[in-house]
């Protein structure tokens, strides 16, 4: 997916009000680091997980270095202990995360996109409902904080702070140290984890820097989050709309 137009589009694309984990890579090694990261946060919180890359980085030739098996994190889902008769795949726990079981298992059970109960099956009880639909959003919510995953550049002693993300988080890179070399304090935010959005280290930049530059190929779709983030309404914005990439100086005229 063209990822710098997707961005709300992975968030806010569903019927039903319910939430979702979006991961954004600005490298091949990093595609195949979230990759893993992304199956592990579905088994875990038994949710979607969109890997979101954009055009860019889908050309883009790198080489990666493979880790052997045993250097990776592998996350398996919690199994049910519950016999398959009385297995409810989307029983109300305390964790806000149920059980789930492998399908071939011996265990029947219903899925469907409608609003449905404890047993999956849909439902028009509009207690019922609610109570789902709350679980889905609190679940997510609640764990935000070993969800959402950013990667600090230079941000120490930053006076300007650049956000970006995917391919374009490249050009903001080499843009900061562009800036530096020209005795400019910048420094650049970029979140690994899109969804859900990384408020608390977006306002925690909106309180430190004295300025900041959101640079995306769209007409500033997440630069609304972060100006919703930081509470601050002079946001500087970096766009791009005509396929061709961000370059680093455009952002660095920005910054400067």
């Amino acid at each position: 997916l063209p990822a710098q137009m997707d961005v709300m589009q992975a968030r806010w694309g569903t019927h039903g009000d319910h939430p979702i984990i979006v991961l954004v890579p600005h490298s091949v090694r990093e595609v195949f680091d979230l990759t893993v990261r992304a199956f592990n946060l579905a088994e875990i919180y038994r949710t979607p997980v969109i890997l979101l890359l954009d055009e860019i980085l889908a050309h883009v030739n790198e080489k990666v270095h493979i880790p052997d098996q045993s250097e990776l994190k592998i996350v398996n889902r919690t199994l049910a202990a519950t016999q398959p008769e009385k297995y409810l795949p989307y029983e109300h726990v305390e964790s806000d995360i149920p059980p789930f079981i492998s399908f071939g298992e011996g265990y029947r059970f219903h899925v469907t996109g409608l609003c449905h109960d404890q047993t999956g099956f849909p439902t028009n009880y509009s207690v019922e409902i609610d109570r789902q639909l709350q679980r889905l959003n609190r679940k997510l919510d609640r764990y935000k904080d070993h969800i959402v995953e950013v990667e600090e550049f230079m941000m120490d002693d930053a006076d300007v702070g650049v956000f970006a993300y995917g391919s374009v988080a490249r050009s903001a890179r080499r843009a900061v140290v562009l800036a530096r070399e020209k005795g400019i304090k910048a420094g650049l935010l970029r979140p690994l984890v899109m969804w859900p959005f990384p408020e608390k280290q977006v306002a925690a930049m909106g309180e430190k820097v004295k300025k900041i530059v959101v640079a995306e190929m769209n007409l500033g779709q997440i630069a609304h989050e972060v100006e919703w983030a930081t509470r601050r309404r002079d946001i500087l914005r970096v766009n791009r709309i005509d396929g061709e990439p961000i370059h680093p100086n455009q952002i660095l005229d920005v910054i400067q």
